[in-house]
């Protein structure tokens, strides 16, 4: 788990937008909108990198770690975090390619 504690609350509650949103739903409002192509490019991405992540692990023979964690961080606000993060980039790179 992480150890980052943020001292000072500039942006209030990450888990919302300022429209109210989630980094999730902003992300599903914004994919089916945008050009379907940018999109598809972009999940690949990320899939592609997932791809590669757990071929590492896989190499470093991590894989049943892997599993066990994914089950031991059903409810971690790091983890939330760090998936909204990966949500936010992709609605940034979707956006900026469509603009």
């Amino acid at each position: 788990m992480s150890n980052y504690i943020d001292e000072d609350d500039d942006y209030g509650d990450y888990r919302d937008d300022f429209w109210g949103r989630t980094p999730q739903s902003s992300y599903f409002e914004i994919a089916k909108t945008a050009n379907q192509n940018v999109v598809e490019k972009e999940i690949e991405n990320v899939f592609r990198r997932l791809a590669v992540a757990e071929r590492m692990l896989e190499e470093r023979d991590l894989a049943d770690e892997l599993e066990r964690e994914i089950n031991r961080t059903v409810i971690d606000e790091d983890i939330d975090g760090r998936t909204g993060s990966v949500f936010i980039d992709l609605v940034g790179r979707i956006v900026t390619q469509c603009e």
